[in-house]
């Protein structure tokens, strides 16, 4: 694997600590495009692809385009398992620093059963009290002597699919130790995110357009997309006007709001094969972004592409997504980018 091209004394940040889901799941794409009945018998296949939870996604993807001397510190638990075991020599096998990586005595891996129609939607079905459940401050306490270690240089990750108590407390944790608050959370927990108070602890909030708007409580009527946008900032700058806020929105592309300006990136149509992942993909660029200090414009071009670049993959983790990927496809397709990323690319 190869990383992106930079000085190692440029770095802004040199570790990522993160919480959040490790599990895996299995796709099947039922035969005939009719919901799924409360007591029918269906035909299906498995599809030859791999699943992966929210958190190996994002730390995947951060190491190996960063490498050495970034250090990725996953926090969470897996199962004493099969499946456990594989995912703990997958994230070694990529250089993750699994010390955090916990096994459950009483709680299998999360795992999941994802559904496909033909049109490709579908849903999951997913493992309640997985290890992933037990996930608690103490996991995040254990982790103390590498926010000193990292004291201002540090990233720190909280990901959905452990529970929200402790990725608050990871948060507060990394408020104390002067880390980068990076964030991302699910459409069904905004209401408790809006309660909570941790928008006060975030520095980068990453949501997609439907999270936001539920999130601000805004109502779509006939307004467009730039409108919606442009009213959930100025929302978000009274909850905190630090806050950096990146907005997927699919093909359309994304938004970036950086604390003072609000910039759009057009999406870079790719075939698409499963669009599983790309968000996780998005966000994992985001945080390279930071450590490297990028300008915002360069961060969000990177971040659409590589989610672009995703989408052409079975699983949730692109097995081949590189640098030497992103230049060659950059190359291969004529994709025209920021100045400010072309020294990252050696293009």
């Amino acid at each position: 694997m190869k990383p992106l091209s930079y000085n190692p004394d440029s770095l802004r940040y040199r570790a990522l600590l993160g919480t959040g889901g490790i599990g895996r799941g299995t796709f099947f794409q039922l035969i005939g495009d009719h919901t799924l009945g409360r007591e029918e018998s269906r035909f299906g296949h498995i599809l030859d692809s791999r699943d992966y939870c929210k958190l190996h996604i994002i730390a995947h993807y951060v190491k190996v385009l960063l490498d050495s001397p970034f250090t990725v510190f996953p926090i969470g638990k897996v199962g004493q398992d099969d499946a456990g075991q594989r995912l703990l020599e997958e994230m070694q096998e990529v250089d993750l620093d699994t010390r955090f990586v916990g096994v459950a005595q009483d709680a299998p891996t999360l795992t999941a059963i994802c559904f496909l129609y033909p049109d490709g939607t579908g849903g999951n079905l997913t493992l309640d009290h997985s290890a992933c459940d037990l996930v608690d401050k103490a996991a995040i306490e254990a982790a103390e002597p590498l926010f000193e270690q990292y004291r201002g240089k540090g990233i720190a990750l909280a990901a959905p699919e452990v529970p929200l108590a402790t990725r608050q407390y990871l948060l507060e944790k990394a408020s104390a130790y002067s880390f980068y608050r990076v964030a991302s959370f699910t459409m069904g927990e905004m209401d408790a995110l809006r309660q909570s108070g941790m928008l006060g602890m975030i520095d980068l909030l990453a949501l997609n357009l439907e999270e936001t708007i539920a999130l601000a409580q805004i109502e779509r009527s006939e307004r467009t997309e730039r409108a919606i946008v442009h009213q959930v900032v100025a929302w978000m700058h009274t909850q905190n006007p630090h806050l950096a806020l990146s907005i997927t929105a699919g093909k359309m592309g994304s938004w970036f709001w950086d604390g003072s300006g609000l910039h759009f990136t057009p999406s870079i149509p790719f075939p698409a094969v499963s669009a599983a992942g790309a968000g996780d993909a998005h966000l994992a660029c985001l945080i390279v972004a930071a450590a490297l200090g990028m300008p915002p414009e360069a961060g969000a071009f990177l971040a659409n592409l590589v989610a672009g670049i995703s989408v052409t993959s079975l699983h949730t983790i692109h097995p081949h997504l590189d640098a030497e990927l992103i230049k060659n496809t950059i190359w291969e397709r004529g994709i025209q980018i920021p100045d400010s990323l072309r020294s990252y690319l050696e293009v």
